[in-house]
């Protein structure tokens, strides 16, 4: 397919990557144009100088921004992809976002005659570098079938949620338990410690029982060496935890938990740890 990829950070460099080494036609668009020429370097492809010249003759335009902001400045900003897209074209946004802005944004397609996909990701840079990543999307399911066989070249599990909005609600579904989880691994290593245990030694015994998790296999270790320079950053879990519970507020959902870790990682913040790993809560406790 013809296809254009907007935003060329940690997630969206090897995806349309892997979008072009699957013999996809790319053009790509990022603010930095530099960075979009050392991707066009690197990969087979092409680059826009605007957002409209991307989608201009694109079948499918992909987006993968910051916020809410970020992606009303790129798809329906000055000269923004909305305003290229050719009738039957599809725009499949990859940021996470709000749910409201994904049903906004699949309307003002259907009133173009173009279609919009709400597809935030899970699995961080690392799933993107390796075309494993997770994608829970919103939508119709003729766009979905159309379209899901593309996002499978940097996929491994691609799943309609439902209508426009629902990839945005899994994602924060997903959230409230990284949170969870990555809080209960910081206090179980915290408590090893404090107790005397050989943190490495309970690890490998609870990690192949019921506590077992990704972020336990992979995040245990560097944990416990206070190593927080990867990965996915403070801010953006914040950013995601805070749509997360006014979307709470409006559905009437008790998150008490989510409000509790939100806060801590106030706390990470406040230790300089804006840019760290998610995995960092045991910095506040190691204090």
């Amino acid at each position: 397919m013809r296809t254009a990829f907007i935003g060329l950070g940690v997630m969206g460099y090897p995806m349309a990557g892997y979008l072009s080494k699957n013999d996809h036609d790319v053009v790509v668009y990022n603010r930095s144009t530099a960075k979009a020429e050392a991707w066009s370097a690197e990969f087979s492809g092409s680059v826009a100088l605007t957002p409209f010249e991307a989608a201009r003759d694109a079948d499918v335009v992909f987006c993968c921004v910051g916020n809410d902001d970020d992606v009303r400045e790129v798809l329906i900003g000055e000269r923004g992809a909305l305003q290229g897209l050719s009738k039957g074209a599809v725009i499949v946004d990859h940021t996470t976002a709000s749910a409201e802005l994904a049903r906004e944004l699949y309307a003002d397609c259907k009133a173009l005659s173009t279609d919009f996909l709400d597809a935030p990701l899970s699995g961080g840079q690392a799933g993107a570098e390796n075309g494993q990543l997770t994608i829970m999307v919103g939508g119709d399911q003729s766009v979905f079938d159309r379209v899901s066989p593309v996002m499978d070249c940097y996929a491994k599990a691609t799943t309609l949620i439902g209508p426009a909005g629902s990839g945005q609600l899994a994602k924060m579904v997903n959230q409230i338990c990284i949170a969870g989880v990555v809080q209960g691994i910081a206090e179980g290593l915290h408590f090893a410690k404090r107790a005397g245990l050989d943190q490495a030694r309970v690890i490998a015994s609870i990690s192949k029982g019921a506590a077992q998790s990704w972020q336990m296999e992979n995040r245990w270790e560097t944990m416990i060496n206070n190593e927080f320079e990867f990965g996915f950053a403070v801010d953006w879990m914040r950013k995601d935890l805070g749509m997360t519970l006014a979307e709470a507020r409006r559905v009437g959902a008790t998150l008490e938990m989510t409000a509790l870790i939100d806060g801590y990682y106030s706390e990470v913040q406040e230790l300089g740890g804006n840019r760290w790993d998610t995995s960092s809560l045991i910095a506040r406790l190691e204090k």
